[in-house]
């Protein structure tokens, strides 16, 4: 039985068997030296604990409800893979907003310049240690006005895992750049969220055919576990 995947269901099998028989969504191979970004797992994304997105949105309009919180979860396990097998970590992350930072996405959703301070801090549950690289960012993608590019460089790195929020925005224009770099990109689905269901899954669907492999997260960890110099 094939395995069922997130798009299963919203996508419809015409679609599919049109994009299968264009010759989209070959798989591409992770790289000797993966790096993972966390991208925007902040208080903000998820809200202080665990509740339905109506009640979330009440304290952050940017949270994505329960969803991030069952992405945190397997987040957690996909930094104890990276960790445990020596590989670099780096953590793209929305930067404070400002009055100087109004027009642009702002301007359609502007309940961004209205968060509090703590909704910028990490998850606890996945906050980066020490040694691990953070890159504070004004737009959706992680390359976008920041180093990564430069670090990733320094770093030896030649593929990305992604892991984050949101599935439509930062996690897609982050892949879509990381293509564009030629660098294999492979999305854990389980470790990436989103505010809407059909979003998420028709993001993904799309994803997986032009950008990035998308897997399940225990197959992404094997991946990750052969990589490593444990």
């Amino acid at each position: 039985m094939t395995p069922k995947r997130p798009w299963d269901g919203i996508i419809s099998e015409t679609d599919i068997e049109l994009y299968r028989a264009a010759g989209f969504g070959k798989p591409l191979a992770l790289g000797k030296r993966p790096a993972l970004l966390v991208i925007d797992v902040q208080y903000r994304t998820v809200s202080a604990s665990p509740k339905p997105i109506r009640e979330a949105i009440k304290e952050y309009p940017t949270s994505c409800g329960e969803v991030g919180w069952r992405a945190v979860r397997s987040i957690e396990k996909l930094i104890e893979a990276f960790r445990r097998n020596a590989l670099p970590l780096l953590y793209p992350c929305v930067a404070p907003k400002g009055s100087h930072d109004s027009g642009g996405f702002a301007a359609k959703v502007p309940g961004v310049l209205s968060i509090p301070a703590r909704g910028y801090d990490f998850v606890d549950e996945i906050a980066p240690h020490k040694a691990d690289i953070v890159l504070p960012k004004a737009h959706a993608s992680a390359f976008f006005g920041t180093v990564l590019a430069s670090h990733l460089v320094h770093l030896g790195v030649d593929s990305l895992v992604l892991a984050g929020c949101t599935t439509s925005g930062c996690v897609r224009a982050t892949a879509v750049d990381a293509c564009q770099l030629t660098y294999p990109v492979l999305i854990p689905e389980e470790c990436v969220y989103d505010r809407s269901t059909v979003s998420h899954a028709v993001n993904l669907f799309d994803l997986a055919s032009k950008y990035a492999d998308v897997l399940p997260l225990a197959d992404a960890i094997s991946l990750i576990d052969m990589k490593g110099t444990r």
